[in-house]
Order: C-alpha cells, then sequence, then structure tokens
C-alpha cells in the first residue's frame, strides 16, 4: 500500500547512516521531527461531497484525500501538517476510453473541474483541487493498465494511459523489447503522465525522452476525440502530437500512446569515474555529448553532490580507500563524480566505454569501474524514500532544475545555488545545496539541484520557507535564461515563470489551444493557463 502522505510503499525505507546524519547537522544545524497529523485527523477535514451519484464515481473521503496533491514539497507540507485547503468531491475509476467520455459528460453535466491523475508523483503541483464553487472530480487512470497491441517488428506498443513503468517494461520483456524509459518517479507514475508533461527519464541520451518515444494515440478531450494517427513521418502541417506533449491535463485525457521500442540489450553496464575538478569535468561530459557516442547515460554530480553522496552512502571503511586511491591519482579536494552507462551489443558496449574512457582521461580523470554503478541501479529507485526518512530527522528536501546551453551553464549553476543559500539567511537558517548535470546534448546540459533545509516547528513557517526558496531559485533560473523545467513540467509552481519563456504571442497560442479543446475551462485549470 502507498503512504498517503509521503513517498511510495509503506513497507519500504531508505534509513539515513550515522555518518550522513553527521554530515547533515555539520551543515544545518540539528533539525527537530515535526509532528504530523494523522490520517483521521486530515479525514476529519474532508467536506461533504458535492458530485450526485454515478457508477463510476466513488465520494469516499480517503479516496479524496489520497488524491487531493501530488509529490511536491507544497503538497508535502499540506498532507504532514493536516492543512490540505480543498479536496476533489469524487474520484473516477474508468477502464476504457468510453468511460472517460462518460466521466468528461458526467463532469460537464454537473459543471465539474476535472483533474487528471496517473500515478500522483508530480512535484510541480500538477493535481491539487481549486477552492471555488465548482465541485471537483479527479479521474484516475490506475485501471487502465493493459497492453493493447504489440508490434514487434515494427518496433512498436500500444497501452492504455494509465499503464505504470514497472507493469510496461514487463510487457515488453516478456517479448524481448523495452521501452527504456525510466523517471525516478518509474514505480509509480505512467506513461500518460510522461506524455502529459514530457518526461526525460534517466536514459534518455541513449533511448531519448517520452516526445521521441511518444508516437501517437488517443485523448478524449471536453470538444471531441483527438486521434494522433502513427506515422514513420510526417510532413502534413504542425504535429499535433506536440500540443499533447507537455499539455499536463489541459487540453483533455490520454487514454491510449503509441511508443517507440528497442530490442532488449546484449549488454548493459554502468561505470563511475572522478574528475579533479568542475572544469575537468564539465569539459569531458560535453565532448563526449559533441562526439554523440552510443552511451545511455552521463551523469555529472559537481563537487557538493558528490561529497554528499559519498557521505550518505555509508559504508566508510569503503569511501575512506577510494577517497586514498583517487588522492594518490591527483583527485581529491574539489572532485566531481561521473556515472555514464552503455547498452547494446557486447561489441558496441566496448567502443562506447573505450571511446569515453579516453574523454575521461583526457580531463585528467579516473575510472574507477562498475561496481559504484552497480550499486547506483540497485537503489536508484529508493533515493525518493530518502526524503521520508529527512522529514523524520527534521529536515525537508526538495529538487528543481533547467536546461541551458554549454555557454550560459557556470553561471546559472553559480546563480541558482548562491539564490538558495542566501534564501533564509535573514531568519538565520542554513541552506544545503547541491547539483548534478543529468541530462547533457551536444549544445547544453540540464541542471539538477537539491536543497535542504531544517523544518520549522510550525508548518505555516516552513511552506513559507520552501515559497522564499523556491522563488528565489526560480527568479535565478530565469535571469539567466533557463527554461524553468527541463522534465517536471509547469504545473503550479512554475507557472508564474512561463510567460518569461514562451512570450506574450506563445501564451495566447497555449491560451487559445486550451479555449478550443476546453471551452468549458473544466480541465485541470491552474495548471499550464490562466
Amino acid at each position: 500500500m502507498k503512504r498517503w502522505n509521503g513517498w511510495g510503499a509503506v513497507d519500504t525505507d531508505y534509513p539515513l547512516p550515522d555518518a550522513g546524519r553527521a554530515f547533515l547537522e555539520d551543515r544545518l544545524g540539528s533539525g527537530a521531527p515535526p509532528e504530523d497529523a494523522t490520517l483521521e485527523e486530515c479525514l476529519g477535514k474532508v467536506p461533504p461531497s458535492r458530485l450526485p451519484d454515478h457508477p463510476l464515481v466513488v465520494r469516499d473521503p480517503e479516496e479524496r484525500l489520497r488524491r487531493s496533491a501530488g509529490q511536491s514539497l507544497q503538497d508535502w507540507i499540506n498532507l504532514r501538517s493536516g492543512t490540505v485547503a480543498s479536496f476533489p468531491d469524487g474520484v473516477a475509476c474508468p477502464e476504457t476510453a468510453g468511460d472517460v467520455r462518460e466521466v468528461l459528460k458526467y463532469a460537464q453535466n454537473t459543471g465539474a473541474l476535472v483533474i487528471p491523475y496517473g500515478g500522483g508523483t508530480s512535484v510541480v503541483g500538477h493535481l491539487s483541487a481549486p477552492a471555488g464553487d465548482r465541485p471537483v472530480l479527479t479521474v484516475d487512470m490506475g485501471r487502465m493498465n493493459s497492453l493493447v497491441k504489440m508490434d514487434g517488428r515494427g518496433c512498436l506498443a500500444t497501452f492504455q494511459a494509465g499503464v505504470r513503468g514497472p507493469v510496461l517494461e514487463a510487457a515488453l520483456r516478456a517479448g524481448g523489447y523495452t521501452l527504456g524509459h525510466y523517471p525516478q518517479s518509474f514505480e509509480y507514475s505512467t506513461l500518460g503522465g510522461w506524455v502529459a508533461t514530457r518526461s526525460a527519464g534517466q536514459f534518455s541520451i541513449g533511448y531519448g525522452r517520452i516526445e521521441r518515444l511518444f508516437a501517437g494515440g488517443s485523448v478524449e478531450t471536453p470538444a471531441g476525440r483527438l486521434l494522433l494517427p502513427v506515422f514513420p513521418a510526417s510532413a502534413a502541417g504542425p504535429d499535433l502530437k506536440e500540443i499533447i506533449l507537455g499539455s499536463e491535463g489541459r487540453l483533455g485525457i490520454i487514454t491510449d500512446a503509441t511508443v517507440k521500442v528497442s530490442p532488449l540489450p546484449e549488454k548493459e553496464t554502468f561505470h563511475t569515474a572522478f574528475f579533479p575538478d568542475t572544469e575537468q569535468g564539465i569539459a569531458a561530459v560535453r565532448e563526449m555529448a559533441r562526439a554523440s557516442l552510443p552511451l545511455t547515460m552521463i551523469r555529472l554530480s559537481l563537487p557538493e553532490e558528490t561529497t554528499a553522496n559519498l557521505a550518505l552512502a555509508g559504508h566508510g571503511r569503503t569511501i575512506e580507500l577510494l577517497n586514498r586511491y583517487l588522492s594518490f591519482r591527483g583527485v581529491h579536494g574539489e572532485k566531481c563524480m561521473l556515472l555514464y552507462g552503455a547498452a547494446g551489443s557486447r561489441k558496441k558496449v566496448r567502443w562506447a566505454l573505450r571511446q569515453a574512457g579516453e574523454i575521461i582521461k583526457g580531463h585528467r580523470g579516473v575510472p574507477v569501474g562498475a561496481r559504484p554503478g552497480r550499486e547506483w541501479m540497485k537503489n536508484r529507485f529508493r533515493a525518493p524514500y530518502l526524503r521520508n526518512t529527512l522529514w523524520g530527522k527534521g529536515y525537508a528536501v526538495d529538487t528543481l532544475e533547467t536546461a541551458l546551453t554549454w555557454k550560459r551553464l557556470p553561471g546559472a549553476v553559480q546563480s541558482i545555488e548562491t539564490a538558495l543559500r542566501k534564501g533564509l539567511e535573514s531568519i538565520g537558517e542554513k541552506v544545503f545545496v547541491f547539483t548534478h548535470l543529468s541530462h547533457v546534448y551536444p549544445h547544453g546540459s540540464s541542471i539538477y539541484t537539491t536543497y535542504l533545509y531544517r523544518v520549522a516547528p510550525d508548518s505555516a513557517e516552513t511552506l513559507r520557507r520552501w515559497k522564499a526558496l523556491k522563488g528565489a531559485a526560480s527568479e535565478a533560473i530565469v535571469r539567466s535564461k533557463g527554461t524553468i523545467s527541463h522534465q517536471h513540467g509547469v504545473g503550479e509552481d512554475h507557472l508564474p515563470y512561463l510567460p518569461a519563456e514562451k512570450g506574450e504571442l506563445g501564451m495566447k497560442i497555449i491560451n487559445e489551444l486550451c479555449r478550443t479543446l476546453d471551452p468549458g475551462e473544466m480541465m485541470n485549470p491552474g495548471k499550464l493557463a490562466r
């Protein structure tokens, strides 16, 4: 069973080693565990439903509470403190596209607003129910999780949009294929959610972001059904798939999606290397990206994240020996850790690793083999569980991300990290900040920044701190000419900063699309467009 007020399954934890706790206390001070509201207390605040009976709709208070928020830190604080402002009035659980059409008709007849719900993993406020006089209906796509059609010879597969990552991959692997799309939320996020938020996935260099994998599908909109046929390529005007990619439930509900799949690789491996400083690390990954090496992943942790990763990993004796070896090889102090992977035939993998190794050594890097990569693979979907543990120790943790050209990247990292570190100076609180480059391209890279701060005794103050930090970092991103989101989407949290990227005419185009497909303004209001 999933936690109702945290990340993941109730029976899964990610313990914080003693060394990790000491590391955080040194940088932030001792944390005080907050007093969380109980499930019963929160259920007592769920008001009566304003929706009439319907066979596809449940109005149970707990079902409504469990789908009242996503996983943004604002969502998290509100759920933990029992201060969720509003709740959906009902939850629909369709099983077919016909059910989705019926649910949208019901919403139109009752004047309800509609929030599409996939795996509930949004970290930027996609799922919050707006307050107001109109009832709110959340449409949970979890029962629409089947493989519809498999075309192995054509490397295409069609799924219902509510299929979660593990179910999708299991169905493909049974036939010898993979989608290769692994966002960190893979265990719970859905195919429809990936499309609606333009998800990246950890192996985007090799398999592509979701926009490269999404070949077509069907969308139920208030204005009717939108079909997106599958072609190898087309010059027939603008590609309508592009208006659904990143639409965040504002234009309709994706009911099925056809994706491009790949044969399972003969070999897959992940290796690690360390660089003596940030300049050499960035130069190396930039050269790898420009060389178009057949790698699946290039992830460079900058010095503060490298230090944090090693401290939070535990394994004190192993880390000590690693640091001694690196120091002997001339890598110490402000070192950067590179994680890189390759997949395909054994011959292709050997060639890719050899080419990457030459670039690494050309920038004074020290390869340390595959063991750290295996550890990362084993724990890569457990990392979000650390958020539960840290909250219990009195620390709030959040992430944000952007993407920029190589020329702007160093300045942006400094600007974002400085904005966060100074964000709570006025109240004497410290903020611990660290960054990695998670997706690299020939012309630039993403920046993925994590920040931690102490939870306040009062939840309203904890939330105020988050708003101050999120706002300062978002403004730094805009000043740096970065996108407001490389992979998390817009939601409520990023909407104020979207016009800076799209411009006045761009926002007008988005708003006109919304009015065309959703003339009654019933679909996920307050997200993507006002």
